[in-house]
């Protein structure tokens, strides 16, 4: 059954980044331009350095509905006012100027967006009510290069006209002049506090790319099993022997067994020349076929196909390509040589299509959604096309084994159908997809598992011949195969509904192994709803978790996380829940995330201004996301989202080495009792 899935996910993405550094790559400038005696145009530019790029406002043109799907954040305005005089007025909305302005995939949120490189510039113009005044306020911004994305950003910008006034910046310094006591009020403790690593254990955060190899190797086996499910298809396997013997009865002229292998791998062949077009979109754009894997769109879309794909092998109506395709590849087959044998192969995928169809789309679905794209697509086509046509030269070069094949009938029905099951329950993963992006609520765990638990239940009621479906006739006997794949059925269906047994230990439903990655998240629940991932238990406020650590004697794990963060959700949905991690994570640490992108307003008590990090200028932290990014930045020297670092809740001593995205589950367990073994040996001196 997970080998089955497999066709429909793949989840091999890696983004790669080190986090051990500030990052700074965009510059800002600002000036202003008379126009008239009253207007100025006020004129802003980034220079951004190569790789990187920032976001224009125009991604809420693109059709993308950023309140169900993950945006990128373009760039924002916001001007000062302080007072009630009006002593302005801004003229129109700001003006971004097209140069260096591209419309492209992104390969971090994985949807077309448009953004800018080397330069952005935004104009803004405004008309002067009073002849002495300034202009300020800040702008807001996020960067991201190929791989990562840093926190959203702000950027504070003053214009003056006429006589210098006393500004906002002057009083702001009242607010920084006590810095030790603004920090001790936010975070509870202070950066020379923190006492570097010293442990020898330390857990490299290196570079780590997936072997590409191994994953098309695993498509193309994967295509193997899904061409030999083909096979046995009663649209295919009833072809075997007629075939053969209509090859082998030309062996006669020494070129029956050569034709019947060129027969087969022409058969290969049409396969790996369909897959040609999305190499062609690939080349266009490199992550167009990544989307399937979160638009929420193509997964509803889908759904509805692996419904149709379902209800055809149940019998209800056939999927059949157009019969004029049929004919005109039937009519190319008394052309001698290569080519009328080649037709010969185009003919058989063309008839067996109403069955090689759903799985090809199962296929289909699931290469698309890889990392490798259209090369993943080509893979499990080669191992499909391979699997379909490997039978049909190896019995004509060895005939006698036809007679040990089983006789066409019912049996082959019988697959058919059960695939159709398969496929019914495939087509809910593709909709609790969509819901789980979208937030609808609707597939959440409890309904998920009852719906699977109904369709395999049912596969096991029609294998002991208790349905039927159209063009079956009444079950006689049943098999000792068939009662065999009844009770599996059955077995599997009881293994389902034993998870939604509710574990009072762990105060969430048993977690399904075989399901992983399948199901909705065991917090995405109706009854029992967590809001920490994999129903870990997690701190969102940093002194409250300081404190609950030292009084369970146990260290600290800081995540520092976003809302947006794309590689923070790889790790954990495919990390941390996988169960030699989640032991480690859920025995022996205190997790508190933080999430630097949370827009939630700061109480006003902690709306305090703080130097930047950079040392030039200060910021006002308005919201929890400032708050966070800037104790990241300020006391760890790191920006770059997400960052897992390990603490001492009593020395604040970090134990080890900090890491980035770590997709490596044996590197991250590496890390995590690392950084474990150092607390205890440090609490026992």
């Amino acid at each position: 059954m997970r080998l089955i899935y497999s066709f429909v996910l793949a989840l091999f993405l890696t983004p790669i980044f080190g986090v051990s550094q500030i990052y700074d790559p965009v510059d800002w400038s600002f000036s202003k331009q008379k126009i008239s005696e009253n207007t100025y145009e006020l004129t802003f530019v980034a220079d951004i350095d190569q790789g990187w790029a920032i976001y224009s406002n125009d991604i809420y043109n693109n059709d993308i509905d950023c309140d169900v799907e993950i945006c990128p954040l373009p760039v924002s305005f916001e001007f000062d006012k302080d007072n009630d005089l009006e002593t302005y007025y801004l003229i129109g909305d700001i003006k971004e100027v097209n140069e260096n302005k591209s419309i492209s995939q992104d390969p971090i949120f994985l949807m077309e967006v448009t953004k800018f490189t080397k330069k952005a510039t935004f104009k803004q113009v405004i008309e002067l009510k009073v002849e002495n005044v300034n202009v300020s306020g800040y702008l807001t911004f996020m960067v991201c290069d190929d791989t990562k994305c840093l926190p959203p950003t702000d950027v504070e910008f003053e214009f003056n006209f006429g006589e210098p006034t006393k500004n906002n910046s002057e009083n702001n310094e009242v607010n920084i002049q006590n810095i030790e006591e603004s920090n001790l009020n936010l975070y509870g403790f202070l950066p020379e506090q923190i006492k570097e690593q010293t442990s020898e254990c330390d857990t490299e955060n290196e570079t780590v790319i997936e072997n590409k190899d191994n994953s098309l190797l695993s498509i193309f086996l994967l295509g193997i099993l899904g061409g030999f499910l083909a096979l046995l298809t009663p649209c295919v396997f009833p072809m075997i022997p007629l075939t053969v013997s209509f090859f082998t009865k030309k062996n006669e002229n020494d070129n029956g067994i050569s034709n019947a292998i060129l027969y087969g791998f022409f058969i290969f062949l049409v396969y790996i020349i369909l897959s040609i077009p999305f190499h062609l979109l690939d080349s266009v754009n490199p992550d167009i076929l990544n989307d399937i894997s979160t638009n929420i769109y193509l997964n509803v879309l889908f759904f509805l196909v692996f419904l149709v794909f379902a209800f055809s092998f149940f019998g209800y109506f056939e999927l059949t390509l157009p019969s004029s395709w049929t004919s005109k590849s039937t009519s190319q087959e008394s052309k001698t040589g290569f080519i009328g044998i080649f037709f010969m192969a185009l003919t058989l995928a063309i008839v067996s299509f109403s069955c090689t169809g759903p799985i090809l789309g199962t296929l289909l679905a699931g290469s698309l959604s890889g990392d490798s794209g259209a090369w993943e697509l080509t893979a499990g086509m080669g191992g499909f096309g391979l699997a379909l046509g490997l039978p049909f030269a190896l019995f004509a070069m060895f005939p006698n084994v036809l007679n040990k094949l089983p006789k066409s009938g019912g049996w082959l029905n019988t697959i058919k159908v059960t695939l159709g099951f398969i496929e019914l329950a495939l087509a809910l993963k593709f909709l609790s997809n969509a819901d789980l992006v979208a937030h609808w609520g609707i597939l959440k765990i409890e309904l998920f598992l009852a719906l699977w638990f109904i369709i395999f239940f049912l596969l096991g009621v029609y294998l002991i011949g208790k349905i039927r479906f159209p063009k079956e006739v009444k079950l006689e006997k049943i098999s000792g195969l068939r009662l065999l794949s009844a009770i599996l059925a059955f077995g599997f269906s009881v293994y389902l509904a034993s998870g939604l047994i509710y574990d009072k230990d762990k105060q969430s439903y048993n977690a399904l192994s075989l399901l992983s990655g399948l199901a909705p998240p065991l917090g995405y629940s109706y009854f029992s709803p967590k809001d920490c991932p994999n129903d870990l238990d997690c701190f969102k406020d940093l002194k409250t978790g300081i404190e609950y650590a030292k009084n369970e004697g146990k260290p600290i794990l800081l995540d520092f996380t976003g809302y947006a963060c794309v590689n923070c959700r790889k790790m954990e949905e495919h990390v941390w829940p996988l169960p030699e991690v989640d032991k480690v994570l859920r025995d022996n640490f205190v997790l508190i995330s933080l999430y630097v992108d949370d827009k939630k307003e700061l109480p006003e008590f902690e709306q305090l201004f703080v130097k930047r990090t950079s040392g030039v200028g200060t910021r006002k932290l308005e919201n929890y996301g400032h708050k966070w990014a800037h104790f990241q930045a300020s006391y760890f020297g790191v920006n770059s989202q997400p960052f897992y670092l390990i603490m001492d809740p009593n020395t604040y001593q970090i134990l080890n080495d900090p890491v980035g995205y770590m997709p490596d589950a044996n590197e991250y367990i590496s890390f995590l009792e690392c950084g474990l073994s150092e607390f205890k040996s440090l609490n026992e001196e």
